[in-house]
């Protein structure tokens, strides 16, 4: 067995490495396939933009695992329920929002003049969304009585690492002129599956 970050304490024990790692990863996929996706939008998002989404991410995901650390075990059954209706709604009304969008802006139209997934409600929305897996995990570790400060830290600096990632392959594919249209409605297309798979 693998050995632990470190020993017991008053709080509860720290979970070895392998474990925490793997959570990490999984946890960011979903933030990694929404970033293709923005990253395909926006085509030429700047650092600015690139930072806030990367940071809202992770940001999100590590608040929604102390959240749901917090809330212990006498919430666990109630939002089990709810949890995956919400993100399955949050993504599929962004995934229509940038299909419609792709549909009816012209291709050569300003991308500051058109939806952006880095702003306002849409960044906050999508955030949420990718982010509410950590909130069941949360409650896990709760249950397991799992330190949650470390793998805060762990999980939201890996998914604002994979949405940078994501977000650099989403601009690739956005920035050719042939395919960005296209692409932009597959992305759309992702985020609703995603909601889709959340739910199934």
């Amino acid at each position: 067995m693998p050995a632990p970050l470190s020993g017991e304490n008053e709080q509860g024990v720290l979970m070895h490495w392998a474990e925490l790692v793997a959570i990490a990863v999984a946890l960011s996929v979903d933030a990694f396939a929404v970033a293709i996706a923005a990253g395909v939008r926006l085509k030429d998002a700047g650092i600015g933009q690139t930072l806030t989404l990367a940071g809202q991410f992770g940001f999100f995901q590590a608040a929604m695992l102390i959240i749901g650390w917090l809330a212990g075990d006498s919430l666990k059954s109630y939002l089990a329920t709810y949890t995956h209706w919400v993100a399955f709604g949050l993504l599929t009304w962004v995934g229509v929002k940038m299909i419609i969008g792709a549909v009816k802006h012209p291709a050569h139209q300003k991308v500051a003049e058109r939806y952006d997934p880095t702003k306002g409600a849409s960044l906050i929305m999508l955030a949420i969304a990718t982010s509410l897996d950590a909130l069941a995990v949360g409650l896990s570790l709760s249950v397991l009585n799992h330190v949650v400060w470390f793998p805060a830290f762990v999980i939201g600096g890996t998914a604002a690492l994979f949405t940078l990632a994501g977000l650099q392959i989403g601009k690739l594919i956005g920035a050719t002129s042939t395919l960005g249209k296209y692409a932009e409605i597959c992305g759309g297309v992702v985020l609703i599956l995603l909601g889709l798979r959340v739910v199934f």
